[in-house]
């Protein structure tokens, strides 16, 4: 796959996801807790929590919250340049090691045909 096809895959939110978003635009991913065990524990009474907490930085958070919004990955770079400058560079070698990272290894977005 050469860069441009790369560039214009989109991606969108998996709807298996549930997430929250402060009023900073922080976004933290909630991961329901609900193995067997984990079930088994929490009836003998141990505080483990329903959901386990995962707060995405600034970057992170424009870049998920941008995925959603039917945008190319050119696009969501796009956006993230125009938000933070020089600070987001080398721009789309970041970008793309964690729109991969959060796709397979997290299953937190789905790719769209």
């Amino acid at each position: 796959m050469d860069n441009d096809e790369l560039l214009d895959m989109r991606f969108k939110i998996s709807p298996k996801i549930e997430f929250e978003v402060d009023e900073n635009g922080i976004v933290t991913i909630l991961e329901i807790q609900d193995h067997k065990i984990q079930k088994f524990f929490r009836k003998l009474k141990f505080k483990i929590p329903k959901y386990k907490k995962t707060k995405l930085d600034d970057f992170g958070s424009t870049v998920f919250l941008e995925l959603n919004k039917n945008k190319t990955v050119r696009e969501v770079g796009e956006a993230l340049e125009l938000k933070f400058g020089e600070k987001v560079h080398p721009l789309y070698e970041r970008l793309l090691v964690f729109i991969n990272h959060i796709y397979l290894n997290l299953n937190y977005i789905e790719k769209l045909s």
